[in-house]
């Protein structure tokens, strides 16, 4: 018997797929004709050399910088500095309008990029603190209340992401998700 949970996210080691997996969750629930709101966060790459990230509104399609090793300005994670302004103006405002007009809120990925962020911070407790459907990703490793929240909770599923499971996980958490969907 599942455990029954309206929130799922998925974690694993960089690179594993956890954006490519939540892209074929987004797939699979449009294709059912779902209201799809929140964010997913891809690769922004220059020669086969990843330069930063992007942001992208599942609800509008609006497209902003997360974080670039060409951005001059902004708190630095690793080799790349953070857009502030696009993480409160499109990732936060996204999922905030999301609580409100879509059956299911994408979030990808609760990092330390997306954490620096206030605005993302309050966005993403008011996203675990509704009644609507998530599916998101969760860094593995950094240790932060709001991540503390997400996996050491009852009421969120975590999944880990293996090379044994990722071709098959998108499946069972579209059919875990389903039976939420109003």
């Amino acid at each position: 018997m599942l455990d029954l949970v309206k929130k799922i996210f998925v974690t694993g080691e960089p690179g594993i797929g956890k954006t490519t997996l939540i892209g074929k969750i987004v797939y699979e629930l449009k294709s059912r004709g779902l209201s799809i709101g929140g964010v997913l966060t891809r690769d922004m790459r220059e020669k086969g050399v990843r330069i930063g990230f992007q942001i992208v509104s599942l609800s509008d399609g609006v497209i902003g910088t997360l974080s670039s090793v060409k951005v001059k300005t902004g708190p630095k994670v690793g080799k790349y500095r953070v857009n502030l302004n696009d993480l409160k103006n499109i990732f936060a405002a996204s999922i905030l309008y999301s609580i409100d007009y879509s059956d299911i809120i994408v979030c990808d990925e609760v990092g330390p990029m997306e954490l620096i962020s206030p605005d993302v911070r309050r966005a993403i407790v008011a996203l675990l603190d509704s009644d609507k459907p998530v599916i998101g990703s969760v860094h593995k490793r950094l240790k932060d209340p709001i991540i503390d929240r997400i996996t050491g909770s009852d009421d969120i599923k975590v999944y880990e992401i293996t090379f044994e499971n990722r071709e098959l996980l998108h499946k069972t958490i579209v059919e875990e998700i389903m039976p939420f969907i109003k």
